[in-house]
């Protein structure tokens, strides 16, 4: 599994990531442009991205500080054109008393981001207003390179409206789930929100064909991020995580404070390492305190959901592994160590002596 975004820095202690997926985002500015005026302006086509980016970040901002407020420690913010995925650290969050209590928490951290941009936009538009810029705020086109105040203004307002679908992890969609935690698991609600949101993806998609393109890079984008943050949420959901970025130290209490003897090492939502206690405590007593991601194992091997367990132990100790993720149509739906192996294949050869025994008699 590759890692589809890339660091850019950190903020508020954050990592802070740029999805790959915002590639797409200049080269179809400058694509819709040529195609209605026959020309581009390369330097204001990449204004308006950066005016897109700039909201996208305010929005996650806010998130995050809302976040925090509640309790939950931010490790890491991914930054797509029309959204972000921000991952937690779950195993340090505070709990919340009751499902009421966690239901209003995550509706409070969703309808953050719109707010902010909401903001935004009556602030921009007030300082247009007073500035006598004549940006024609109600003309159409509302996004437009040629106009990057008006553009600034309904970039915000189209972000705030566009969050508010029901589309996991569009925040409409994180109330969605929250609504589906209030009965299911964390993981069975976000894969019944994911559903839904690949749903209305390609609803955008087929629409898009037929009206206007800019609702087929929407679904796109919608659907490439519910994928990511569905893979996001089934590492959370089955073990404890640690991020290449986590200090050799915190990585020990977390470890410690875990019955794990083995841990993923994340980026996001993708898995770009493995890392045990007693490498994490060998590291520190011999090189100090540094980073995971000095020290992981960057090597592992995938399984199958349908693959024996005869064929993952052979996996795993043909390269000296402790942890191998299990996936299904490129999906995580599982990780399987060597410890839990052996286990289940002892209780497998204790059942299957049983049987035998109880046939002999």
């Amino acid at each position: 599994m590759r890692s589809w975004s890339i660091h850019v820095g950190r903020l508020f202690g954050v990592e802070v990531r740029l999805h790959l997926t915002f590639v797409i985002l200049p080269l179809f500015v400058f694509w819709t442009e040529y195609n209605s005026h026959g020309s581009a302006n390369g330097p204001r086509d990449l204004a308006l991205v950066g005016i897109v980016l700039a909201c996208v970040a305010a929005h996650e901002i806010g998130h995050m500080l809302v976040a925090r407020r509640a309790g939950l420690i931010p490790k890491a913010v991914i930054l797509l054109p029309l959204s972000g995925v921000t991952v937690f650290d779950e195993s340090r969050a505070e709990k919340p008393a009751s499902a009421e209590a966690a239901w209003k928490r995550e509706v409070r951290i969703a309808l953050t981001g719109p707010l902010v941009n909401l903001g935004f936009a009556l602030v921009a538009a007030g300082v247009i207003l007073l500035a006598g810029v004549g940006a024609h705020l109600r003309e159409w086109p509302f996004l437009q390179p040629s106009n990057l105040p008006r553009s600034l203004v309904w970039a915000n307002i189209y972000l705030a409206g566009l969050n508010l679908l029901p589309a996991y992890p569009l925040d409409g969609g994180r109330i969605l789930r929250a609504f589906f935690a209030r009965s299911l698991d964390s993981a069975a609600a976000t894969r019944r929100a994911v559903s839904i949101s690949h749903a209305l993806a390609m609803i955008l998609m087929v629409a898009g064909l037929f009206s206007d393109t800019w609702l087929t890079m929407v679904g796109v984008i919608i659907f490439s991020a519910a994928q990511l943050e569905e893979r996001a949420v089934i590492f959370q959901s089955v073990f404890a995580t640690l991020s290449p970025a986590d200090t050799l130290e915190d990585a020990l209490d977390k470890a410690v404070h875990s019955l794990q003897d083995d841990f993923p090492v994340v980026r996001g939502s993708d898995m770009v390492g493995v890392i045990s206690r007693q490498r994490i405590l060998e590291a520190l007593r011999m090189e100090g305190n540094g980073y995971v991601q000095a020290v992981m194992n960057k090597l592992f091997e995938v399984s199958a959901r349908q693959e024996s367990l005869a064929s993952a132990f052979r996996k795993l100790t043909s390269r000296n592994l402790s942890i191998i993720p299990v996936v299904e149509d490129q999906r995580l739906v599982g990780i399987v160590t060597l410890q839990n192996l052996m286990h289940s294949m002892a209780l497998l050869a204790e059942s299957r002596k049983l049987r035998r025994n109880e046939q002999s008699s």
